[in-house]
């Protein structure tokens, strides 16, 4: 049975600059979830979708993973249109919505300034948390990175070496315990406005991905 590890406290303080950054953020939005986000979903996934960090009027207002910014508008719909998630996503943490076989989390738990958290701060929360949660999801049979800073922190977390494994938008690779990553470009605003990644290329992703976890499921 999976058990979910110890996840940052409210006041975590491992990182000096994101804890000034929510210092900021909680004297100007008090309303503002302004801590860690957890991750959130089925404690039993097959399914591991991992991000960068939380948005500042996103994730970090409402508490919870791609809820309340653009990005969770493309992630929730075709989690829904997939099967791993049902309901209907309203941007709102208590929209009812609910993950099946799939569980959501952030490389960085906390909201970096201009959504660009350093290299230590991700190796600090890759080898304090996601590592630990990780590890901790006996079910797990496939991950995915959406954007490359997500890749190489799930890479660094299952310690393999970066260079056997190449991010690239549809990118899938083996990793240990019989697991597969699976990568994309994230869905931001920015690359759907660009044209960067489109629908169809996202759905293209989760194609294979649904295909994947039928097949780790038959006997």
């Amino acid at each position: 049975m999976s058990t979910i590890p110890a996840l940052p406290g409210r006041d975590c303080d491992l990182c000096p600059r994101l804890t000034s950054f929510r210092d900021a953020n909680r004297a100007a939005f008090p309303t503002f979830f302004n801590a860690p986000v957890p991750p959130w979903g089925d404690t039993h996934p097959v399914l591991l979708v991992v991000g960068l960090a939380p948005g500042l009027k996103g994730a970090n207002r409402t508490g919870r993973p791609f809820t309340g910014d653009y990005a969770g508008d493309l992630l929730y719909s075709t989690l829904i249109k997939y099967g791993f998630a049902k309901g209907v996503f309203r941007a709102d943490p208590n929209d009812g919505l609910q993950l099946v076989r799939c569980r959501i989390t952030n490389a960085v738990k906390c909201v970096p300034p201009e959504n660009k958290p350093t290299p230590a701060e991700t190796k600090t929360c890759v080898t304090h948390f996601l590592r630990h949660e990780i590890e901790a999801l006996s079910s797990l049979k496939a991950i995915l990175a959406l954007g490359q800073i997500a890749h190489v922190a799930v890479l660094d977390a299952m310690k393999v070496k970066r260079s056997t494994a190449a991010f690239g938008h549809g990118a899938e690779n083996p990793l240990p315990g019989g697991v597969t990553l699976f990568s994309s470009y994230h869905c931001s605003r920015y690359n759907t406005n660009t044209g960067r990644l489109t629908e169809a290329m996202f759905h293209s992703v989760f194609d294979r991905i649904a295909a994947f976890t039928r097949r780790a499921a038959q006997p």
